[in-house]
């Protein structure tokens, strides 16, 4: 019962597809009433479908994460549908360029920066007071392991070091209203958004091998990370970050 989110209502940014939609639906199934953002509105209400097919209530939020009138409307729409929000998994991210640090371009820098690090702070931000009214909660942010250790995306590499240094900051900050922030770092997962990455034979064998189980994630195995961290189970866990890599990062 520890690890059950019975009652519990549930944001999940970027849950279209990948790793946030594999999040959204474990959440579902550990009781939580779910609401799931991204740009894509039709994609959205599938997944809301398949939530609401686990028995759970489920709302499909049109939101770009990247802009402020929207974070903010979104957190609304949240709140007014479920009365509260007791957990937020920013999940949403960009990486719309592959160029390296010494060619990449002022839009590309801000495209990635407003994101997956102004987008992330922001809706943390929101929610936070959101969860200050009602007595706590828990925020779960996806970073990457390429911001522990730089990889082959460097400004991807850089935004995603801010997301963990972010975690740090808001769980010190927020401890004293009952809110745990915290950080899963999943390494290359097969999913749409890395396809670029796992689809090129020469990047994928380099990856399996410096990484010890031999292959890259699926999207479900990011899952089980953040129902712990967003469970009474973890109730004495703030600030930490935990790399889902297969272990990569050894």
């Amino acid at each position: 019962m520890q690890f059950s989110l019975e009652c519990k209502k549930a944001l999940v940014t970027g849950g279209s597809r990948g790793i946030g939609r594999a999040i959204a639906l474990a959440l579902a199934e550990a009781g939580a009433d779910v609401a799931v953002a991204s740009r894509k509105l039709p994609d959205l209400e599938k997944v809301a479908a398949e939530i609401r097919k686990r028995g759970r209530a489920a709302l499909a939020v049109e939101a770009h994460v990247g802009r402020m009138n929207q974070i903010e409307g979104m957190v609304k729409a949240v709140k007014d549908s479920f009365g509260a929000i007791d957990i937020l998994v920013n999940n949403a991210a960009t990486n719309p360029s592959m160029a390296q640090a010494m060619d990449i371009d002022e839009r590309a820098w801000d495209s990635i920066m407003n994101l997956n690090l102004k987008g992330l702070f922001f809706a943390s931000q929101l929610t936070a007071r959101v969860m200050k009214e009602s007595g706590g909660g828990s925020i779960v942010n996806v970073s990457s392991v390429e911001g522990i250790s730089p990889g082959i995306l460097p400004v991807y590499s850089i935004s995603k070091a801010g997301v963990i240094h972010a975690t740090k900051v808001m769980a010190q900050q927020w401890a004293a209203y009952n809110i745990r922030v915290n950080c899963i770092a999943p390494g290359l997962v097969r999913t749409e958004f890395s396809r670029a990455l796992w689809d090129n034979p020469d990047i994928l064998g380099a990856v399996t091998s410096m990484t010890p189980m031999g292959r890259i994630g699926e999207p479900e195995e990011m899952a089980g990370a953040v129902i712990y961290l967003c469970s009474d189970a973890a109730g004495y866990v703030t600030g930490q970050v935990i790399a889902l890599d297969g272990g990569k990062t050894i």
